[in-house]
């Protein structure tokens, strides 16, 4: 029988510094996420609970400051019908606004990391208005982009 075996495997853990520093990270690592947050919208790392595409920043929006964010389907037309062929639901893109001016043209990003949801069949193939997508953005966003679509020409890119 031995006395004071305790004392015995610290002598051997200090020893082995790599493993008694893996041991302390480990256990610091377990009570971080012991102590976390603990209210589901918060929670980080799940793929459902990913945020939502967003634009520019605005500081200034009080739903944005809350964190109480909607997010809406909105249908819009890309002037480029064969980069619309390229999307399928699941895909990530940012949506540019190209206005055409006497000047020469301006582009401006209306929406970024925008999820596609949804990409309509063509009704006519031999139409050169485009082609819809349906992307899911917060509601903001949503009228952002239909006043781009108003006034500008919408292109897409794969993020």
């Amino acid at each position: 029988m031995r006395v004071g075996g305790a004392r015995y495997q610290l002598h051997r853990l200090l020893r082995h510094r790599r493993r008694a520093v893996a041991l302390g990270l480990a256990v610091t690592a377990a009570a971080l996420v012991a102590a976390g947050p603990r209210d589901a919208e918060q929670a980080r790392g799940h793929p459902g609970r990913a945020a939502p595409a967003h634009a520019e920043s605005t500081s200034d929006d009080p739903a944005r400051r809350h964190g109480a964010v909607e997010t809406v389907t909105a249908p819009v037309r890309i002037a480029d019908a064969a980069t619309v062929r390229l999307l399928r639901p699941g895909d990530r893109v940012d949506v540019i606004a190209a206005a055409q001016t006497a000047t020469g043209g301006d582009a401006r990003v209306v929406a970024r990391g925008a999820l596609v949801t949804k990409v309509p069949e063509p009704l006519d193939d031999t139409a050169d208005g485009g082609a819809l997508v349906v992307l899911s953005v917060p509601r903001v966003i949503a009228a952002r982009l239909v006043g781009a679509g108003a006034t500008a020409r919408l292109a897409v890119t794969l993020c």
